[in-house]
């Protein structure tokens, strides 16, 4: 897993309540089990229609998404089903962070435990946000983890829970199974004083 200590982008906003994981990869996309290629099915129905050309006033399909690597949602991203694809579509995509006044709880803990960072902002913080982002649509904004803050296009920055050991993983790009690897010198430690 890649590590994640501060990104600086500019964002896709996609400013809606309420999106589910069936919106972010629907649901006949769930049987790989491989992250590749998941990036093109990124929020699949609503990106394209049926004939499968993109819709050109979708977010992700404007010419100035491009490159971007923060994602503005409404409330409550990422509800509905457990399924990981979800942050596995967004990574793939190039999502590394995704801004919201609330995320649900699944979702949350399946997109740190895959390297994508859920940024909580209060609602005040959120609507600042927007108001600059629709005065200058390009403007870049930084997550940085370490300091757990979100700095703003007018100067100012808002800080930004997140646990201490979602925290300490993705800072060192590591996993659960990572982390308990990094104690293999003393678990071998253990067991050879265990066997004695």
């Amino acid at each position: 897993m890649a590590s994640f200590t501060r990104v600086s982008s500019h964002v896709v906003r996609l400013v809606i309540d309420n999106i589910d994981t069936d919106q972010i990869i629907p649901a006949r996309y769930l049987k790989t089990t491989d992250k590749r290629g998941l990036g093109d099915r990124l929020f699949q129905d609503w990106r394209y229609a049926e004939d499968g050309s993109p819709r050109p006033d979708f977010a992700l399909n404007r010419p100035e998404a491009e490159g971007a690597k923060l994602l503005l949602a409404g409330d409550n991203f990422g509800c509905g089903s457990s399924r990981e694809h979800a942050p596995w579509a967004l990574f793939a995509w190039g999502i590394r962070a995704v801004i919201a006044t609330s995320f649900a709880d699944i979702f949350r803990g399946n997109a740190l435990k895959n390297g994508l960072l859920p940024v909580v902002v209060d609602a005040a913080t959120h609507a600042r946000l927007l108001q600059a982002l629709e005065r200058e649509p390009s403007a870049t904004l930084t997550v940085d983890l370490e300091t757990q803050t979100l700095s703003l296009p007018d100067g100012t920055s808002a800080r930004f829970p997140v646990d201490s050991f979602s925290r300490h993983c993705l800072l060192n790009g590591i996993d659960e199974l990572g982390y308990i690897q990094s104690f293999d010198s003393r678990i071998q430690a253990y067991e050879a004083a265990h066997r004695r």
